[in-house]
């Protein structure tokens, strides 16, 4: 039965990063037809992330009142009838009005699985877990390709991708026994205190847990790690063309070998994170992006010394995002931490929606080559945070 809940599990995530690539794989051709500016697509994804930070900060109350699995079914449920709102859309107010939605399925998803699979099942499934939405992530792009190149255009791209959420929404809804009889999972109707990681004690207020040793440093190292994956994957390409005068169908394929690195950096991460402690796997991460931007610094205008730089980012930012929600349990407890990873969470959002538009400007004003040092210094804020967080959470 765990081995089958967890397989639920391992769906769910890769359904989780099925949508995330869609709209900028699609948006050259949405916007004419929506009659929206292409700047659009940065509100658009702000609105998305605005909600998901909302979501994630109520996923805590969620989890004691429905439960794990019923949060997780509902949630994907929603993001599967926005997304096929999203195939109907004729105007751009529609998909306003359907990021809502969307965003605050997603926000729930991450949130409440992160929290659940680091309770019980440990560091090795969590950096499997996001090696699936990797694979989410991957197959995306390939299924709103497919759509452009033929007839039904984006509108067929989301509905596929729509029927596909709706599909592991009907599994998910079937699953509700495993979650039932699975690791901590209490029935929330026999106890009001009931909850996806099966603790007695009500979780902490978000006050109380921001004053926990090292919940800030904590909180605000996963910012920083995800500015710097988000903006990676939206600006190394513009890097790639402005600065280094790279064709612009080749500089995206080699955007991709940074997804690629994070995919299959998290398989192996999984496997090794059992005789890995989390704190090393983060130094080993942030010591391989090092690596990779001061490859990217240097390489010039040489392809093949750029392509190694950029898988080298992104095998490095791998181990990075499961490190530190896996080490939340151990570091807060079991009471305080669905609380702790939400706020984790909020922040990730934050960082990944305020830091691509910095890097905006930075290009906009003719500044595309200063994006890797911009890079070098939020992998230090990062590493300061890290180590910080370490020697507060050890002093308890």
């Amino acid at each position: 039965m765990t081995s089958l809940l967890l397989s639920v599990i391992y769906l769910t995530f890769v359904s989780l990063g099925l949508p995330d690539s869609l709209l900028g794989s699609a948006w050259p051709v949405m916007y004419p037809e929506l009659g929206a500016p292409v700047a659009a697509q940065s509100a658009l994804s702000m609105l998305i992330s605005a909600c998901t930070i909302v979501s994630s900060l109520a996923t805590a109350k969620l989890v004691r009142r429905w439960g794990t699995g019923r949060l997780v079914a509902a949630s994907v449920g929603l993001t599967a009838a926005a997304i096929l709102g999203f195939s109907a859309c004729k105007e751009f107010w529609q998909l306003v009005a359907l990021a809502i939605p969307y965003g605050l399925g997603a926000g729930a998803i991450d949130s409440s699985l992160n929290n659940y699979v680091a309770i019980h099942y440990g560091a090795r499934h969590m950096s499997w877990l996001h090696c699936c939405w990797g694979v989410g992530t991957s197959v995306g792009p390939v299924a709103m390709g497919w759509a452009l190149a033929g007839p039904v255009s984006w509108h067929g791209g989301y509905l596929v991708i729509g029927i596909a959420q709706a599909l592991i929404t009907a599994v998910l809804v079937c699953s509700l026994p495993l979650w039932k009889n699975g690791p901590g999972e209490k029935d929330v109707g026999e106890s009001a205190a009931g909850n996806a990681a099966g603790d007695a004690a009500e979780e902490l207020g978000y006050g109380e847990l921001l004053r926990l040793p090292g919940a800030g440093a904590s909180i605000a190292s996963f910012g920083c790690y995800s500015a710097l994956e988000s903006s990676c994957g939206l600006w190394i390409a513009s890097l790639l063309v402005l600065a280094r005068g790279v064709a612009e169908a080749q500089a995206a394929s080699m955007v991709a070998l940074f997804y690629v690195g994070i995919t299959a950096g998290r398989f192996l991460a999984g496997v090794v994170a059992d005789r890995v402690a989390g704190p090393q796997m983060i130094r080993i991460g942030q010591g391989v992006i090092a690596a990779g931007l001061a490859a990217l610094i240097s390489g010039g205008r040489d392809a093949t010394a750029l392509s190694v730089a950029i898988a080298l980012i992104g095998l490095g930012c791998a181990p990075i995002y499961p490190s530190i929600v896996a080490l939340t349990p151990s570091r807060f407890g079991e009471a305080a931490s669905q609380g702790m990873v939400s706020l984790q969470m909020a922040c990730a959002y934050a960082g990944s929606t305020f830091f691509p538009p910095v890097c905006a400007l930075v290009v906009g004003a003719g500044g595309a080559a200063l994006l890797p040092w911009l890079y070098v210094a939020v992998l230090a804020a990062m590493s300061v945070l890290a180590e910080l967080a370490n020697s507060r959470c050890r002093a308890v």
